[in-house]
């Protein structure tokens, strides 16, 4: 199929998508354009609740399998939007409406180079394409459901808005539940066990600690703060103070080590995870899809956001057009430029990839 076509079909599916409300947990009628899309190109192709996905037409089970992924839920839009979000408008060249960065123009940029592919013979590798449910609320439905019921996957490309860089790794997140306790107390008699003092001091260990571990592409592990609670009403001191802490991990810990060291050093009564599963992603810097990467010109970095990629137990690299400073923001948009050019990035990676070096 010619690229040109691609390229026109691929904004006119995200066009539909935009259109078509899609939040996390009810992205039933998304996934239906998907499948639509399938059934127009006669791929054969399967769903298991919302996630779509389809395999190339020569797959072979003795070679490995390269998964191309993104998702096609989103947030609620909020409320500084000036522009229907559900109205898909382009203007000057942007494409305007809730999903177009993230991620919708990854998730039709890769479906475009899927298909570009799917009759392709003699690759290295297999090719999976898989458009996933509840990627911004990390559900149990998404990626993480389908991973049970697709082949094994060797290594994988996560879309996400990255102005077509290569982000070789990715933070992990652990958020953390963590307890001050003290002597309750009426509060005109003393106290000199009053646990919203003593959170003063565990805010101060919180604000300067630092893990000794640096990651050369991910820099610092960044703990933060980000809730606090404590008492109901103004003569009673409470009994306890509860924070929140969001801890992004760089890949030179796992979620749990994490969890370890704080369990044992930070100055609180009690502190929890919330979940261990999202952790650090990277890819090796030589790894062949890199280097391909590189030789066409594309900038390498480290990403702080999250993706379906810490679900994911192989190598994996986040790429996709767009930019993720655009997502979740009012009147998100997309260049259409970015678009069709993603699409043709993409195809030059992988026909360097997939037709040269293996790229386990």
């Amino acid at each position: 199929m010619k690229l040109e076509n691609l390229q026109k079909e691929a904004v006119e599916l995200l066009q539909n998508l935009i259109e078509t409300p899609s939040f996390s947990e009810e992205e039933d009628k998304t996934a239906e354009w998907l499948q639509k899309w399938f059934e127009k190109h006669e791929i054969p192709h399967e769903r298991y609740l919302n996630n779509v996905w389809a395999k190339n037409r020569h797959f072979d089970e003795s070679k490995p399998t390269l998964l191309l992924n993104s998702h096609h839920d989103t947030v609620k839009p909020n409320k500084a939007y000036t522009r229907n979000p559900f109205k898909a408008k382009i203007e000057d060249g942007k494409l305007f409406g809730l999903g177009s960065n993230d991620a919708g123009g990854c998730l039709v940029s890769l479906l475009a180079t899927f298909t570009y592919f799917y009759q392709a013979e003699n690759l290295n590798h297999n090719l999976i394409f898989a458009g996933t449910a509840e990627e911004e609320t990390n559900g149990k439905n998404g990626i993480s459901s389908l991973l049970l019921k697709i082949p094994k996957i060797d290594v994988a490309i996560v879309g996400e808005p990255t102005l077509m860089s290569l982000a070789i790794a990715e933070k992990g997140l652990v958020v953390f539940d963590a307890k001050v306790k003290g002597r309750p107390s009426h509060a005109a008699h003393p106290n000199d066990d009053n646990c919203i003092y003593k959170s003063a001091k565990a805010l101060q260990w919180f604000e300067k600690y630092q893990f000794p571990k640096v990651s050369e592409v991910l820099g610092e592990v960044k703990l933060t703060v980000t809730q606090i609670k404590a008492g109901t009403q103004h003569n009673v001191v409470p009994a306890d103070v509860d924070l929140v802490i969001d801890v992004r991990v760089n890949d030179k810990y796992t979620n749990a080590e994490v969890a370890e060291i704080l369990q044992k050093e930070a100055p609180v009564d009690e502190i929890i995870p919330r979940s261990l599963r999202l952790n650090s992603s990277s890819i090796p810097k030589d790894h062949a899809l890199v280097k391909a990467g590189i030789d066409l010109g594309m900038e390498t970095y480290g990403s702080p956001t999250l993706s379906d990629q810490a679900m994911l137990s192989c190598s994996s690299l986040k790429l996709g057009p767009g930019d993720s400073t655009r997502s979740h923001s009012a009147d998100e948009f997309i260049y259409v430029r970015e678009i069709e050019e993603g699409i043709e990035k993409y195809i030059r990676l992988l026909k360097k990839a997939l037709r040269t070096n293996s790229i386990e």
